[in-house]
Parts: structure tokens; sequence; C-alpha cells
């Protein structure tokens, strides 16, 4: 890593915490907004008695630091019109304060907001705390629920698989209700079509004529289309997060398209399969995928993010410093205008630098009437097509 970042790393090693903005002349009783910011950024990993340890931070790191790099450049970009912030950030990976002690030694108890950009154990960790406590706790990246339950102070912003699911199935539902829908997945991996046929049949009916195809890596184009009837346009769901599988269908795939109308649309992690973009692999077909999240180009917060970004890290943005600034801007921006109110007003789109949300309540059991948590249920259709990341829908 740059020397650049190395002062702020070190700050991180021996506070644990950073205040992001220093607070003069306060008022007795005046409010301050406290927000903590949690990411993996394994200091404790990279340095030894306050050095680091090689002549650049592990790249595990890096994630984490992006994302608190991005966040911090949000906190000097809000608009506080008189009121005051405090930011603190924390390693989720430090050994020396882990989470589950900072939560012990109360350090976390007069925080008004946190977010993070953690896994387990720490996201079940600070999910028990938040709703302990009354605190809203954002989690700002990992697309999983752990399992909580009975938890309304838990806000997932990366969509669940499950969400994603059903925004497939609300897109087909859409354009492709007439067409012939097929679901391929690997032998012994149901939980996509578990997912598929649970919305289908929600209401007893199925909505959607989803056929299901069991394969396994020996799939093949010409298997392939003695499995689909081509009399009518095909749909195809990639059911699976594998990239060799999903790699062999849009092979198989790729020939039929070519005499035949075919759609394929993958899971969200297809986005991050190399094989799947390469320039000219699949020319001028296009492979759909859905994701939570969009920026488009000559946005402003996007140009403005780039330039001011490369001012003071002499880099580019990564996709994690992009999210580590929405989401401390965003979330903030709520906590700074709803105060206690924060959980009544996830949707404001006026606080949104890239794309709005779809705050819902979700409930694995339908007569609860407490939310297991909130998600974000906006996603979008994305299409690969000649090696480029293009919206479709």
């Amino acid at each position: 890593m740059k020397k650049y970042i190395l002062p702020l790393i070190i700050l991180f090693l021996f506070t644990g915490i950073q205040n992001s903005f220093a607070q003069s002349n306060l008022t007795p009783g005046e409010k301050v907004y406290r927000v903590a910011v949690f990411a993996p950024m394994y200091l404790d990993s990279a340095f030894t008695m306050g050095k680091l340890k090689s002549n650049s931070l592990p790249k595990f790191a890096m994630p984490g630091v992006d994302f608190v790099q991005g966040a911090e450049l949000a906190f000097d970009t809000l608009q506080l019109n008189g009121k005051k912030v405090e930011a603190f950030f924390f390693d989720s990976k430090s050994y020396s304060q882990p989470t589950n002690w900072l939560i012990a030694n109360k350090k976390l108890d007069y925080m008004d907001l946190i977010i993070g950009s953690v896994k387990e154990p720490e996201f079940g960790e600070l999910a028990r705390f938040a709703v302990q406590k009354d605190i809203p706790f954002v989690s700002a990246t990992y697309p999983n629920d752990g399992g909580i339950r009975e938890n309304p102070f838990t806000i997932i912003v990366n969509s669940t698989l499950k969400a994603h699911c059903e925004g497939i199935f609300s897109y087909l539902l859409q354009n492709h209700g007439t067409d012939n829908i097929y679901l391929v997945k690997k032998k012994n991996d149901n939980r996509i079509d578990d997912y598929f046929r649970e919305i289908n049949y929600a209401n007893g009916k199925p909505l959607l004529k989803i056929k299901t195809i069991m394969l396994d890596s020996s799939i093949s184009s010409y298997g392939l289309r003695y499995l689909v009837d081509t009399t009518r346009p095909v749909v195809i769901i990639g059911a699976s997060l594998n990239e060799k599988f999903s790699t062999k269908l849009a092979d198989a795939c790729y020939p039929i398209q070519k005499t035949n109308s075919l759609v394929l649309i993958g899971m969200p992690n297809w986005d991050g399969f190399w094989s799947l973009q390469k320039q000219d692999a699949y020319k001028d077909f296009p492979i759909r995928y859905t994701t939570p999240h969009y920026d488009a180009k000559n946005n402003a917060f996007e140009n403005y993010i780039t330039d001011k970004y490369f001012q003071q890290y002499r880099t580019q943005p990564t996709d994690m410093a992009y999210k580590g600034f929405e989401s401390a801007y965003y979330f903030t921006n709520i906590l700074l205008n709803f105060d206690k109110s924060f959980m009544q007003h996830l949707n404001e789109d006026e606080f949104a630098p890239f794309h709005d949300f779809n705050f819902r309540p979700v409930r694995a059991y339908r007569n609860s009437i407490v939310p297991d948590y909130f998600e974000n249920k906006h996603l979008f259709i994305m299409e690969i097509l000649n090696g480029d990341l293009i919206r479709e829908w």
C-alpha cells in the first residue's frame, strides 16, 4: 500500500478509533451524532510494534481499507447545516479490541448508528447488540441475514440471494411471462431452485411455468438443445453460484442463441466471473445478472468521488470505496434529518448518491409482528455484453 495512507492506518492501530470531525465550541447539551464504521482491515496482521511488516499492506486487507476511505470521503462531504457528527472507525478483525470486546466494554453504547462491512461472526454480534440497544445497524456488503430473527434494527443493503431470486422472478413475470422458462442447476444444488418454487407457489398456484433441468459438468449445447423447446422464445435461469458450471452453461447457450431467441440470466455473483467477461468469448450475446448496486456514468457523485479519491490517494476508487461512501453518506444523512425516527425513513431518495433504495421489512414467518430485518429490494438487471457491463432493466 502506498505511503500516503500509512498515517491513517497507524492511527487506527494505536487508537482503535478515529474521529473524522474534530468537535469544538459545543454548547452544553448540544446533540452530537456518533457513527461507528466497522471494516476488516487486519491491522494487527500488517503491523508489529507500530511498524509495517512489509512494504505494502496484504491484499486481503485492501477491501476493508477501501471501504473505510470511501466512508471517510463521505463524512467530509456531508452538509451538516450546523449539526455535529463524530465518526469512529473500527478494525473488525482487531486482535486486541475485537467486536465482542468493544460490546462487552460498552465502547459502542453511545453510538447513534453503526455501519459495517462485516461478515460472521461480527455481523451477528453487531446485529444482536443493535436490537438490544435500539441502535440502527447497517450491513453494507454482506448478502446474508445470518439467521437473525425479530431484529427490526438491522438493515441489509447488499440483497440476499432469495431477494435476487424474487427480483429475477418479477423481471420474468413482467417481460417473459409467455416464454419457455427453464431453470438449469447442478446435481444436488437445490437452494436456488427451492427459492423459485417458494416464490412461484406463494399463493398456491404458480404464476409462471418454470421447468427445472438438472445437469452435471458435461453440459453441452448439443445436449441442451434437446432439452429445451425452441418453438417459442427461451429463457434460461442459470441457477448456480459456481463459475465453472455457469461458464459451461453459457458455452452451451451461445450456439443456440445464434439461431433461436434465447435469454440467459444468472446469479448476482456472475459479474465477478472473468470467464464471462472476455471481450470475444460471447460476441453479441448478452448474459444477464442482478445487482443492488449501479453507479451510472456521468453521475455527479461518481465524478466527484473519482476526482477527490485520486487527489487524496493517487488511485481510482474501487467498488468497495463506492460502497463505503454510499453507506456513510446516505444513512448519516437520514440520521441527521430524522434522528430517533431513523427506521421509519429508510427510503429517502434525496440522500441517495447513486441510485434509489427500496428497503422493506422481511419476516421469515408471515404471522410475525416484528420484522426480522429490513432489506434492500431494489435490484437492477445488468448485461455482460462483449466484455462490458450494461444496465438492461
